[in-house]
């Protein structure tokens, strides 16, 4: 696991300013410091729940799959797995913020 992402990391074919957008959002869920207080009953989890739902919405609907798949050292069948929960997480990255925040263009061919 920590090859996997250590590997996709020293990536050069992602953008840096990408790579660190990841790393302050990590930094941000795994905090005790949040944008609004965990015992807010439902809006308090909501923050870290939108933090983890744009970075599996990089890793699954920005970048080419082909980026991690060349890294992925486990069975195609868990990437699919573990790519169908980062579509249902994605679902629920808000639009605006998605558009406006990544440096990543995909190759049009």
């Amino acid at each position: 696991m920590k090859s996997f992402i250590t590997n996709v990391a020293n990536d050069i074919r992602i953008p840096k300013q990408d790579k660190k957008i990841i790393l302050i959002l990590i930094a941000l869920i795994l905090s005790p410091v949040d944008f609004i207080p965990d015992w807010v009953t439902i809006f308090g989890l909501m923050d870290d729940y939108i933090m983890l739902a744009l970075i599996f919405d990089y890793l699954f609907n920005v970048i080419d799959p082909a980026i991690l798949l060349s890294h992925y050292p486990w069975s195609m069948k868990s990437f699919n797995r573990l790519q169908r929960v980062g579509y249902f997480l994605a679902f629920f990255a808000p639009g605006f913020i998605r558009n406006n925040l990544w440096k990543y263009k995909r190759d049009p061919f």
